[in-house]
C-alpha cells in the first residue's frame, strides 16, 4: 500500500538490576498493528477515508543497553524497507511525566552500560580520525519533525497526561540511540524523521497500558 504510513518503534531490554522490566519495551510490545482511529472516530468512515493507514511496526526483541549492540544496530533498522518515521522509546528514572526530546547529543557519554563497557568515543576518534563514524557531524543533531507543533497536538489529544518537550535526552544509551539514528539520516542526506519518547519507570500494568495510550496519541500527532 503505497498510500501507507509506516513507523518504526524500539523500546529497551532491563536496565540494571533495581529495574529489570524495562517500560520502554512493554508500551511498545502493547501496541497495536496499526494506528487506530481516535475516540469518537472509530466508525467515522469520512475520517477513515480521508486518513491513510498507519502500520505500526516494533522491533521484535527489546534492545540491549549497550553502546556497542546499539551501535550495530541503528543502521539496520533504517535499510532495505521504507520507515516514514521512527520513534525510540526510552525509561528516564527521574522523570514522573512523558517527554519528547527536541535532540540527540554526540559527546559526554561517560556512563558504562549494562555490559560494564564505556562507549570510548573520545579515543576512538583520535585512533580512527576521518573514519570516525561520527567524523564531520555536529555535537546536537535535532529531529527535523516540528517537535513543538507534535506538542501541542499530543497535549491536545491527552488532557489527563503530563507530556512536556525536553531538551536533554540524558547522554546515556537513550540519547545515544538518538543521535546515532539521526546520525544515521544525516550521513545518507535523508530527513531526519525520527524522535525519541522518555517514560517514566513504573511498569505495573496500568502504567504500561497508560504509556501505551500516550505513545499512540505521539504517533497519532507525528502522523497528522
Amino acid at each position: 500500500n503505497e498510500e501507507q504510513i509506516t513507523v518504526l518503534v524500539t523500546g529497551f531490554g532491563p536496565f540494571r538490576a533495581q529495574y529489570p522490566v524495562n517500560p520502554s519495551w512493554e508500551i511498545a510490545k502493547s501496541l497495536p498493528p496499526f494506528l487506530p482511529p481516535p475516540p469518537g472516530a472509530e466508525s467515522d468512515v469520512t475520517y477513515i477515508a480521508q486518513h491513510p493507514p498507519v502500520r505500526i511496526l516494533v522491533h521484535p526483541e527489546p534492545v540491549k543497553v549497550a553502546y556497542t549492540n546499539v551501535r550495530a544496530l541503528v543502521p539496520k533498522l533504517w535499510e532495505g524497507r521504507k520507515i516514514d518515521y521512527m520513534v525510540h522509546i526510552g525509561m528516564a528514572s527521574g522523570r514522573r511525566y512523558y517527554s519528547v526530546e527536541r535532540r540527540g547529543h554526540r559527546d559526554g557519554y561517560g556512563m558504562k552500560d549494562v555490559d560494564n563497557e564505556y562507549l570510548g568515543d573520545t579515543e576512538r576518534r583520535v585512533v580512527e580520525g576521518k573514519d570516525w563514524i561520527w567524523d564531520g557531524l555536529p555535537s546536537e543533531l535535532p529531529s527535523d519533525l516540528d517537535v513543538d507543533d507534535v506538542w501541542r497536538r499530543w497535549r491536545l489529544a491527552l488532557p489527563e497526561d503530563d507530556v512536556r518537550v525536553s531538551e536533554d535526552a540524558g547522554r546515556y544509551l537513550c540519547d545515544f540511540i538518538y543521535y546515532s539514528s539521526l546520525a544515521e539520516l544525516e550521513k545518507k542526506k535523508e530527513e531526519r524523521r525520527v524522535v525519541f519518547l522518555h517514560v517514566p519507570v513504573e511498569s505495573d500494568a496500568e502504567s504500561i497500558a497508560r504509556g501505551t495510550e500516550v505513545m499512540i496519541e505521539l504517533i497519532r500527532a507525528i502522523v497528522q
